[in-house]
């Protein structure tokens, strides 16, 4: 079914379309990101049951592979598996010539050095987000996350190199409790909607469609089920961003957090205090027992000086009178990026 205002306010709102079977045009069909069976997912108590599965699971995969590498931030997810992957090629993304988050760069160059990796720099800039735009919007028959770029630049990277495996640990936070900010409190239902979307679709779009009845399906009475929002619409988007970058550039993946599952509650009493994904903490200090536990940081990109200067969307689905210097580079991505889909699929 082709329903363009729904996608648009979805894409805004949660960047993906939610609802399955929902395309943003007949030309395109939308590749709907899914999730992996509960069933199949590994049960885990413990910062070393986490390492030993995290371990037996590489031992499977990377037999099927002739070359494998990693995508390496600065941070203690990748700094994780990278310690089970001694002796691999490490691919971080760097942008603005290194000027930017120059300590996230320092930490992975330090991690590779730890177990021996072979470290390349993806250099990132607006010219390579932009000539990589078009082929990952057509993979997804929509508008796409702004991390999607620089993955698929990374994969073409590791391939002209002879990767055939890359692994990946965008999981975690979804696994272990690393969105510390929206585990910060017990939400009320209004609050949680205000505290999550991304751009409000009534604010941008002449013709918005309300994305609250998905936020419905969590409430409770006046409260909501953000740890059941979060376990799936969240984990979902993220998930379908990789898997689109990945599939466009043709190369083979693996994220082993994906596969496991905490068997015990998530302690939100541990997150509230400081503690956010503190069973990985736990694993860091094992595998890193002379290194702080580094803060955690989204994946790097400057969305905010690639915006600093655009003036807003011009097409007729926008409003006429949005005050574009009140969104953050995040969220100019998002309107940015679908007025350049619609203007692609007008192309086609």
């Amino acid at each position: 079914m082709v329903d363009k205002n729904l996608g648009m306010s979805s894409f805004l709102a949660v960047r993906y379309i939610e609802k399955p079977g929902v395309d943003f045009t007949e030309k395109l069909p939308y590749r709907h990101p899914s999730l992996p069976l509960d069933s199949e997912r590994i049960l885990v108590y413990t910062a070393e049951e986490i390492g030993n599965e995290i371990e037996s699971q590489l031992e499977n995969i990377r037999g099927e592979y002739k070359k494998t590498g990693i995508l390496l931030s600065g941070g203690m997810d990748s700094a994780i598996l990278a310690s089970y992957l001694p002796g691999c090629d490490a691919y971080t993304f760097r942008f603005l010539g290194g000027e930017f988050q120059k300590g996230e760069l320092q930490r992975a160059e330090i991690f590779a050095k730890q177990y021996g990796l072979t470290l390349h720099y993806v250099d990132i800039d607006w010219n390579i987000v932009t000539s990589n735009l078009i082929p990952i919007m057509k993979s997804k028959g929509g508008p796409v996350h702004s991390i999607e770029p620089q993955i698929f630049q990374g994969a073409k990277q590791a391939m002209d190199d002879g990767v055939d495996l890359m692994i990946i640990g965008d999981g975690s936070d979804y696994v272990f409790g690393g969105m510390d900010k929206l585990l910060s409190r017990d939400w009320t239902f209004e609050s949680f909607y205000c505290r999550y979307i991304y751009v409000e679709p009534e604010e941008v779009l002449k013709e918005p469609v309300s994305v609250k009845y998905l936020f419905e399906r969590y409430r409770f009475e006046e409260s909501i089920d953000f740890l059941g929002f979060l376990d799936v619409v969240a984990t979902e988007e993220s998930y379908g961003s990789y898997a689109n970058a990945f599939h466009v550039a043709g190369l083979n993946y693996f994220d082993p957090y994906k596969k496991l599952k905490m068997a015990s509650p998530l302690d939100l009493k541990r997150v509230r205090s400081g503690e956010s994904k503190y069973l990985i903490r736990e694993l860091f200090e094992l595998r890193y027992p002379d290194i702080p536990v580094p803060n955690k940081l989204p994946m790097p990109r400057p969305v905010d000086a690639y915006f600093a200067n655009w003036e807003g969307p011009k097409r007729p689905e926008f409003r006429n009178d949005i005050d574009i210097s009140r969104y953050k580079g995040n969220q100019k991505w998002l309107i940015w990026c679908l007025e350049q889909f619609l203007n692609m699929v007008d192309k086609i």
